[in-house]
């Protein structure tokens, strides 16, 4: 009887225990906003000042407070550590802010980050810098990138769309306006079209233009041909839509000529304006081309096809150098892209300022997309496991970097979303020789519409 007394009272610790293991595997956010905050901050809270002298991030007290505590007491002098802000406690972990000690910068406390993340029990710690002085630690308590959920709270606009979630918890915002051209990069099965698929049906709900270019037959990017302005699925269609694209493009430099006053015999290169200066009853939608494997312009069999092909990759750079101001803007996706292309391969990469990179085979083609921007990040692009589709490492001009990965998304879903949006496309008359033929979607037949009423006599 006392055993079975015994067994009871444990059967509801156990039980307890049991529960939370098990939402800690299958439900991080709701384990971490139960168990793992609590704790967190109790950790935080009792050991901050050690960890931090075991980090080295103490510094001596001022002169004045010293000559008082010797003054008033016989304690010893200890160094300080930054002063702490309130600690915020976030879905996925917590933030908080120092300030540092003259003679500290960012840099030391991003050092110690990986201590921090094992003292205080968290999934990782990222230090942002605020201001001159001032840093925030972002505690993430989970797994983030594990499973993918988009914060709820996104500022979009047009041309700019979330599209990603950051392995600090925060969104990734594509914004066109910011960084015009992009190349992703990435292995076969790696969420290269996860990526594509997100991307476009965040912008099919704003009012702009959408050009693609799937030399796979369109495999790619077919199904969302109803919201699509122009589609070619191989490289004699790209042939013909490309300069159209550039005649399109020239077209709106004589716009904004014309509109500001600027002599009709001004080159070009020697325009430093764009069509976001003129007014907006007057201004050209916005177009965005998406060119998913790049390597089918470049690669050639025969003579008439390199002639073609140095066509292509010449209007594809002028695109590049000169759409931005045009509101022309490029997504280049492909698995390599490098100089054994072909002739301008390289010239046309340089362009793409934003780089995306998913899981590749070698370490050659992360240096492609990487390696020019962003040295440290090979490295972290190399080891993406096969077992985690849409993992990427962004990289930007300034040298920063970090890991990301988009949502799931099925492709049923995202052709919905642009079928729904397909009122949006709007009417750029050089593109609608282009534009693809979507056939009506079929109606399932569900019966008589009339239930066959009974016989009678």
């Amino acid at each position: 009887m006392t055993d079975l007394v015994t067994l009871a009272e444990l059967g509801g610790p156990l039980a307890a225990i049991g529960a939370a293991a098990y939402s800690r595997h299958a439900y991080p956010a709701v384990y971490w906003s139960t168990v793992g905050l609590p704790v967190s901050v109790a950790r935080l809270l009792a050991s901050y000042t050690s960890t931090m002298d075991a980090c080295g991030l103490t510094v001596a007290p001022p002169r004045w407070r010293t000559l008082a505590i010797k003054a008033t007491t016989r304690r010893e002098v200890r160094p300080v550590p930054p002063r702490r802000g309130l600690i915020r406690p976030t879905p996925t972990g917590l933030r908080i802010r120092l300030r540092l000690a003259p003679g500290q910068e960012p840099a030391d406390v991003a050092a110690s980050a990986e201590r921090l993340r094992h003292a205080w029990g968290v999934h990782a710690v990222h230090v942002l810098d605020i201001r001159p002085g001032v840093v925030e630690l972002r505690l993430v308590g989970f797994d983030v990138l594990r499973k993918v959920r988009m914060p709820r709270r996104t500022v979009g606009d047009l041309l700019r769309v979330p599209v990603a979630l950051r392995e600090d918890a925060t969104a990734v915002v594509r914004d066109y306006r910011a960084v015009p051209h992009e190349l992703v990069l990435g292995a076969t099965l790696s969420g290269k079209s996860m990526y594509l698929r997100n991307l476009l049906t965040k912008l099919a709900a704003q009012p702009i233009a959408m050009v693609g270019i799937d030399c796979k037959r369109g495999v790619e990017l077919a199904p969302f041909a109803a919201r699509l302005s122009a589609l070619a699925t191989d490289p004699d269609q790209a042939a013909e839509l490309l300069p159209v694209l550039v005649k399109e493009m020239e077209d709106r430099y004589d716009l904004i000529k014309a509109r500001q006053g600027i002599a009709p015999g001004t080159r070009d290169e020697e325009i430093t304006s764009d069509i976001w200066g003129l007014p907006e009853r007057g201004r050209p939608v916005p177009i965005v081309l998406f060119v998913d494997e790049v390597a089918e312009l470049f690669l050639v069999a025969t003579r008439k096809e390199e002639e073609r092909r140095d066509e292509m990759v010449t209007q594809l750079i002028r695109l590049a150098q000169l759409g931005r101001a045009a509101g022309i803007y490029l997504e280049v996706c492909g698995q390599r892209f490098g100089a054994e292309l072909g002739k301008g391969a390289t010239m046309l990469r340089a362009q793409l300022t934003g780089r995306v990179c998913h899981r590749v085979n070698d370490e050659a083609s992360a240096k492609m997309a990487l390696g020019e921007i962003a040295p440290e990040a090979v490295h972290a692009a190399c080891a993406i496991a096969a077992d985690l589709p849409g993992l990427a490492v962004l990289g930007d001009t300034s040298g920063g970097w970090s890991r990301i990965r988009t949502p799931y998304l099925s492709l049923a879903d995202a052709a919905a979303t642009c079928r729904a949006t397909a009122h949006l496309a709007p009417d750029v008359p050089a593109l609608t020789p282009f534009r693809p033929y979507v056939p009506p979607v079929p109606v399932e037949d569900s019966g008589p519409l009339l239930a066959p009423q009974p016989a009678t006599e």
